[in-house]
């Protein structure tokens, strides 16, 4: 999951080296933390929110898909 999250957070950026994905489990969960830079946290969260939503809609049909549960945070 974290390399779909990073993948796309560098498509969508004009910065893609400070694309910055860090996983962490928790009890079971998977917390993926994407940081990008200033300029581009508009374009990765979209207009009224639909790109971030869009990533994270896939990041919780992958963590279906394995059996865990997954959230993605956008910092």
């Amino acid at each position: 999951m974290r390399e779909l999250v990073e993948y796309l957070a560098k498509s969508l950026t004009s910065n893609p080296d400070a694309v910055v994905v860090t996983e962490e489990i928790v009890d079971g969960r998977v917390t993926i933390r994407l940081e990008v830079a200033p300029e581009d946290k508009g374009k990765v969260i979209g207009r009224q929110g639909r790109v971030a939503q869009a990533m994270r809609l896939l990041v919780r049909a992958s963590a279906t898909k394995n059996g865990s549960h997954a959230m993605l945070e956008i910092v």
